[in-house]
């Protein structure tokens, strides 16, 4: 595995443990539909988040956050839907980011709840 590939496990690790830390319980991690993936699907009370995980090394040239395309998020609107739907949930679905940003040997995550809408 490539180190780019070892360090976005990394972070997603610590996305996870961000998570159970703050109540959240995790339902799946990496749920695949047709060509989208959603990172972490967690749930907190009656919310489901729908989590876009991501890693850098360096926020010199963009926040990271803002790397998050259209495209990207038609493709988590398209999967959480049918997580929701196959899975007969009646929940408030939100759309979230966490960002890790590596610091030399130290990390930075930041949650951003309702980062962006589905409509």
């Amino acid at each position: 595995m490539g180190k780019h590939n070892e360090f976005g496990k990394e972070g997603e690790q610590l996305a996870v443990d961000h998570l159970i830390k703050n109540g959240y319980s995790i339902k799946y991690r990496n749920y695949r539909y047709l060509q989208a993936e959603i990172d972490v699907i967690a749930q907190k009370g009656p919310t489901l988040a729908i989590v876009e995980v991501r890693s850098r090394s360096s926020d010199y040239i963009e926040p990271i956050a803002e790397t998050v395309t259209p495209k990207k998020i038609k493709l988590l609107v398209m999967a959480a839907d049918h997580y929701v739907t196959d899975n007969e949930m009646d929940v408030e679905v939100r759309f979230d980011i966490i960002t890790i940003l590596k610091n030399k040997t130290r990390f930075e995550l930041e949650h951003l709840e309702a980062a962006f809408y589905h409509f």
